[in-house]
């Protein structure tokens, strides 16, 4: 009972402190007349991506590499799966060109990387350092090439305009709430997997990373609620990219995720990648073309109803092989 609580706590705080420290944040680019484009690529982007981080930090800190990662691999499949699938259903989402063309072979390179690191059963400084030099190559070619291929920005209505000490004070306690937040949900995962004989990486692969997943859940939906879809897979990739090069590669460099096997996690990445690539082939513009859809800059392809539902099928079953096989 007293695990359950913590991890629910836990994941309150998380959502309730990645809030607000984006707004708090954003107000305060926002008084220093920082371009929405720089905001939503650094500030909102890296502020969303936060939970993941101190889940992922603290889990191996803490001696729970299975938390670490799959928190990641979980979060980036139910990105895909669950959260694309929804959208999609709800309301077909609209691609931008650059997503198509360089996001997606981007998201789908830094996930074999990742598997790379993985395969000594060892994420150290080396690994770290790749990563992390691969996301700031990642930020910056994106805001380079922003001129050519323009992009919603995140922030959009997104417009918090607080005094600057109450911003401060905001992302103060909003990153105390992280952090306590994220150390709730690692103790109370580790308990629940103990407890009902899961493993810690099959409660991180589903709970601990639907849990991290809830705001690009509640932003995409409601997106596709407002028939504004087309915003929702720019942002889900950018999250997957981030979710590996910054949260794999900043927890490592700070601690070393070790003493895990890769075997374990083989399944897994095999479905992430997989989940990437049948996301890519829905939305390539040769699928377009052969439906007699040609492509343009605003409207390069489009992730329909039956796109969305087999990738929701996909993440179905997943859970169900998940639990069925590996629980």
């Amino acid at each position: 009972m007293i695990e359950t609580l913590e991890l629910l706590g836990g994941l309150l705080l998380l959502l309730i402190g990645g809030e607000f420290i984006v707004r708090g944040s954003v107000s305060i680019a926002n008084r220093f007349k920082i371009p929405s484009l720089i905001i939503g690529m650094t500030i909102v982007a890296l502020g969303t991506s936060l939970p993941e981080f101190l889940v992922s930090m603290l889990s191996a800190i803490k001696g729970h590499p299975e938390i670490a990662l799959g928190n990641v691999i979980g979060s980036n499949i139910c990105n895909i799966g669950l959260i694309l699938g929804l959208t999609a259903l709800i309301l077909p989402v609209t691609v931008n060109k650059v997503t198509v063309k360089r996001d997606m072979p981007f998201l789908i390179f830094v996930s074999a990387i990742l598997i790379l690191s993985m395969l000594d059963n060892y994420i150290g400084l080396l690994d770290g350092a790749a990563l992390i030099a691969l996301l700031i190559f990642f930020i910056a070619y994106t805001i380079l090439r922003v001129k050519k291929y323009p992009v919603s920005s995140e922030t959009e209505g997104l417009k918090v305009a607080w005094p600057l000490p109450v911003a401060l004070v905001v992302v103060v306690a909003a990153g105390f709430a992280l952090a306590y937040g994220s150390d709730l949900l690692v103790s109370g995962a580790s308990e629940i997997a103990a407890d009902l004989g899961f493993s810690e990486r099959v409660i991180a692969i589903t709970m601990v990373a639907l849990g991290t997943s809830l705001p690009e859940l509640a932003t995409s939906l409601i997106a596709a609620i407002r028939k504004e879809a087309d915003i929702a897979l720019g942002n889900i990739v950018g999250s997957n990219i981030l979710n590996i090069l910054m949260v794999i590669g900043g927890s490592s460099l700070i601690h070393p995720i070790e003493t895990f096997e890769f075997d374990m996690f083989a399944s897994d990445l095999i479905w992430m990648i997989a989940l990437s690539l049948i996301l890519w082939i829905s939305i390539s513009p040769l699928r377009q073309r052969i439906r007699r859809r040609p492509p343009s800059d605003d409207h390069y392809a489009k992730l329909g109803r039956l796109g969305g539902g087999f990738l929701l099928a996909c993440y179905i079953c997943y859970m169900v092989f998940l639990f069925v096989f590996k629980g």
